[in-house]
């Protein structure tokens, strides 16, 4: 069975032009079938205050109304992921840029509303496996933007960490897949304040331990969550850490279902 890696970047390394750089070169180097799933809400939330448009938070979860609907699909689905397709098609990796309406690549359902109204915000239901079976297997690497669409005209707001981990379960059964997180952070930290204190490795044990001690909490609850509901639906590795992680340079945390 062929490797695809699909790999995750966070918000904190699209802002450095640096980072971001050495990480695509270090991307591009992958030499197995790979995948970019990208988000970019700091730009996102730096360019509504800009233009005088309210951003509203709940538990690290943006409220997508219209008018943020309309920067979020600007600078995901336009610069920040043509700018991203153009630098990997400088280093030799034939980048071609989608979102979830593309080819109908990923589809979502508008989050219904419970206790809070997310707006525009999608959770995925489906993915195209065969349109990504095509390009992945013709040479193309797919860069995918945190949008996703209902079939019914309206774009979706849709969670970066969700769709990498999706389109990673979805592809289990034509690849051995490898999920990669990669953000500020050499992995999780036993100590916030410490970069050096990388936990190793996590188990669904070590997890909720880990949780009760409060040493995981906030946005990475769902991230791991992610995580762990990979490994369950056929995803062979998880990673997660700084962007040199994939080159093999950095440490990491490695999650895993079973305690060795």
């Amino acid at each position: 069975m062929d490797k695809l890696a699909v790999i995750k970047i966070g918000g904190n390394v699209i802002e450095d032009a640096d980072i971001l750089q050495s990480f695509l070169t270090d991307f591009a180097q992958i030499q197995s079938t790979k995948i970019l799933v990208h988000g970019g809400g700091k730009k996102a939330t730096a360019m509504a205050n800009q233009m005088g448009i309210p951003v509203q938070m709940v538990e690290g979860r943006r409220i997508t109304d219209t008018k943020n609907l309309d920067i979020i699909t600007m600078l995901y689905g336009g610069k920040i992921n043509k700018n991203i397709v153009a630098q990997l098609q400088n280093l030799g990796c034939n980048a071609l840029g989608l979102s979830g309406a593309d080819g109908n690549a990923i589809q979502a359902v508008k989050r219904p509303v419970k206790t809070i109204d997310y707006g525009y915000v999608g959770d995925v239901v489906g993915v195209n496996t065969e349109l990504f079976q095509i390009l992945l297997k013709t040479g193309y690497t797919p860069v995918c933007c945190a949008i996703t669409h209902n079939q019914k005209g309206q774009l979706l707001n849709t969670n970066a960490d969700t769709i990498a981990a999706t389109l990673a379960q979805s592809l289990s059964q034509y690849f051995e897949v490898f999920l990669g997180y990669c953000f500020e952070k050499q992995g999780v930290l036993e100590n916030i304040d410490n970069d050096s204190s990388v936990i190793e490795t996590i188990t669904p044990k070590k997890y909720k331990s880990l949780k009760a001690e409060q040493v995981i909490h906030s946005g990475m609850i769902p991230k791991i969550d992610n995580c762990f509901n990979a490994l369950k639906n056929g995803v062979s590795s998880v990673k997660i850490g700084a962007p040199k992680m994939i080159a093999g340079i950095t440490p990491y945390t490695s999650l895993k279902l079973k305690d060795e």
